[in-house]
């Protein structure tokens, strides 16, 4: 479906923009794009895989012009750029209206002008029941591109989204922290053993959007269901994995923080479509005719549940390890500590 066609990342040079290039560099793929503000990342991302399908274009989603230079003759475009951290975006909300949002309505003009055929804007959990600025500006994400999805035609220009919670082992994630703890002998920071978050992979993350491409009508958003785990066990399974006896101290909810994940709110559950491993929640099709909002509800909104990760499938502990080994990054650091470890190594696990 990438064969000689040109791909745009926007936020490339982060973890789902590495994922993702890695995911199609060595296709038939023509060109990968990787556009971001970040010059000494994408000078790596340059030197590492030294490929000539890749261009890198130095620019901001914030800055209209740069994000049209890098969109000629672009076919698809992956939207990832994004301010993610939850406390950078309490203490700067404008600096994440402004990447979040009207970044978001620039990609999407630029793509709409440039007949890009299709555009998969990348959400997270927080988006569902927001309470913190990051959460609300990627929820106001999605109704930019919800509503951009309408007044454009399919035909020229696709848009949709995905929706996804934390990723394992990204930037900024919590199984680092842990591992960098244990290997440390720090005490390991928990903030409440109870608080429940999904479990996914990059590459969990990458099918995901494959899977909106292949499978999305306009303004829809796609979610992949994932299993989860407290962060109590989470933490025990890294320590029995790394066999380790660290304290675990628990430190409280930081700001902004929520108890669980949710990936589908009532409201989108009620007209979600299950497609086997992932749902799909297509756009709201009423008008500006606002006699429908008064005169006619929907029952089942009072017995609908949302999907989060306090009522999906819950791991224990030894399955958690099994997950945790299949991570490359868990695979390297456990090779660190046993050198006699091969490189790459599946420790018996079904791939």
């Amino acid at each position: 479906m990438f064969k000689d066609k040109i791909l745009l990342i926007t936020g490339g040079t982060g973890s789902f923009g590495n994922a993702v290039m890695e995911r199609f560099l060595f296709t038939d793929i023509k060109e990968i794009r990787i556009f971001s503000r970040d010059e000494k990342k994408q000078d790596d991302m340059r030197k590492r895989y030294n490929n000539d399908k890749l261009k890198f274009y130095i620019g901001d989603v914030r800055d209209l012009a740069s994000v049209k230079y890098a969109m000629n003759d672009v076919d698809y475009v992956f939207h990832a750029a994004a301010l993610k951290q939850v406390p950078s975006c309490e203490f700067f909300p404008m600096e994440a209206v402004k990447t979040n949002i009207i970044g978001t309505e620039n990609v999407l003009n630029a793509s709409i002008g440039c007949g890009v055929k299709k555009v998969i804007c990348l959400s997270t959990d927080k988006a569902a029941y927001p309470i913190n600025a990051m959460g609300i500006s990627k929820a106001m994400m999605e109704k930019v591109f919800v509503a951009k999805a309408k007044t454009v035609s399919s035909e020229k220009t696709l848009i949709c989204g995905t929706r996804y919670g934390n990723v394992m082992c990204s930037r900024g994630s919590v199984i680092p922290l842990f591992v960098e703890q244990i290997k440390s002998g720090k005490p390991l920071t928990v903030t409440d053993p109870h608080m429940t978050r999904f479990l996914m992979s990059l590459e969990d993350a990458v099918e995901l959007v494959v899977f909106a491409f292949q499978n999305a009508n306009a303004g829809d958003i796609m979610v992949q269901k994932a299993p989860a785990s407290t962060i109590e066990d989470l933490a025990q399974a890294l320590k029995e994995l790394f066999d380790a006896d660290n304290e675990v101290k628990i430190i409280g909810t930081r700001h902004g923080e929520k108890e669980f994940e949710t990936l589908l709110t009532r409201e989108e559950h009620i007209v979600a479509q299950d497609m086997d491993g992932f749902y799909r929640v297509p756009a709201d099709s009423r008008d500006l005719n606002y006699e429908k909002y008064f005169n006619k509800g929907d029952e089942k909104l009072s017995t609908e549940r949302e999907y989060n990760s306090h009522n999906t499938k819950r791991l224990s502990v030894s399955e958690i390890k099994d997950l945790l080994l299949q991570l490359p990054y868990i695979q390297e650091e456990l090779k660190a500590i046993n050198p006699a470890l091969p490189a790459t190594v599946n420790y018996g696990i079904p791939s």
